[in-house]
């Protein structure tokens, strides 16, 4: 058993374009709009691999700067930053600097249909929110039969698969391309973490899915803590009781307590029915929930609570465990929870 309020950040991923710049030497401030007299908005959408002379010639025939070859040449330093510039659908001033342009084209604030994935996401709430995304056409295509996960397991599931961050995309992106982008960055991560290696006789798989409830579980500083618990249960063949996968199962997530009744249910996510890892991840974990997971804290922890918010608590004894619950219960009462 255990209780958590939930830290999450947002982390952007720049799509990256290729630029194809010619060189343009030609900056002289007559090829440039005033920096001080900006005109209305207008929406520039940018496709997917287009490339930088294209993006200059919109912006020029649309009255954001005054010549493309201005831009081009700008975009063509390395220190403009051009090079981050993501496919999507941007809100952007008009008769501005060719410096200017490409600092709102950076700017996530421009964006018209950003994607933020959270850490702790499932994959049903990824789905949700890019059908709230104009710029995705759904599939129609199967996503199972159309997705591989990265790392292979016997559901062919990608829960916990699609890594948590800020997307942009190009319009009519499909559904099953936007999340094998998701996949990739994940995968991209899962190499630089050295996820593939796994954690002692736990496979690849199986320390993706300790991270994902250690995603729900813990506060970031508690992380490996949580993970040193998850470990030490699993070793004596203790049921995990966890209620992030109850709550997953049930589709009761962002509770707080769990009731009696649900911790019954007859499913493999049970942890309290079941001992052992449930069948996937039950949500996507970040990198510092990953890391945890990857190097556990070591202790003989086997309880956990958080008693209120920031104040998580540990314990291999379980007559202590049950006095922090019986705190717990008084400042849930109490509303220290709300």
């Amino acid at each position: 058993m255990s209780y958590k309020t939930t830290t999450r950040r947002y982390v952007l991923i720049a799509l990256v374009i290729s630029l194809g710049f010619s060189i343009y030497t030609a900056t002289r401030p007559s090829h440039d709009y005033p920096t001080n007299k900006p005109g209305g908005e207008v929406l520039i959408v940018i496709s997917d691999g287009e490339f930088g002379t294209e993006i200059a010639k919109d912006l020029q025939s649309k009255g954001v700067i005054k010549e493309a070859a201005t831009f081009v040449a700008l975009a063509n330093q390395s220190r403009s930053g051009a090079n981050g510039i993501s496919a999507g659908s941007h809100m952007i001033q008009r008769h501005i600097s060719s410096i200017q342009a490409i600092e709102e084209l950076l700017d996530r604030k421009r964006f018209t249909n950003m994607t933020n994935i959270v850490e702790g996401s499932t994959l049903s709430d990824v789905l949700k929110l890019l059908s709230k995304n104009s710029d995705i056409v759904k599939s129609s295509s199967s996503l199972v039969a159309a997705i591989h996960p990265f790392i292979s397991n016997s559901k062919n599931s990608i829960e916990g698969q699609l890594f948590p961050a800020s997307y942009t995309f190009a319009p009519k992106t499909t559904t099953v391309s936007a999340l094998k982008t998701m996949m990739a960055n994940f995968a991209t991560k899962s190499v630089q973490l050295g996820l593939s290696s796994g954690y002692k006789k736990y496979s690849a798989y199986q320390v993706l899915t300790v991270a994902s409830m250690v995603q729900i579980e813990g506060d970031p500083s508690d992380y490996a803590k949580v993970a040193g618990v998850i470990y030490n249960r699993l070793r004596i063949g203790m049921p995990l009781q966890l209620n992030s996968t109850v709550q997953y199962a049930a589709g009761l997530r962002g509770q707080i307590a769990l009731s009696t009744a649900a911790t019954k249910i007859d499913s493999l996510y049970n942890t309290y029915k079941y001992t052992g890892l449930p069948p996937t991840p039950i949500s996507s974990a970040g990198e510092l929930a990953i890391r945890a997971a990857l190097n556990p804290a070591v202790h003989d922890f086997l309880y956990f609570i958080t008693v209120k918010p920031h104040d998580t608590r540990f314990t291999k004894e379980y007559t202590q465990f049950q006095d922090w619950v019986t705190e717990y219960n008084k400042n849930r009462a109490a509303g220290a929870f709300k």
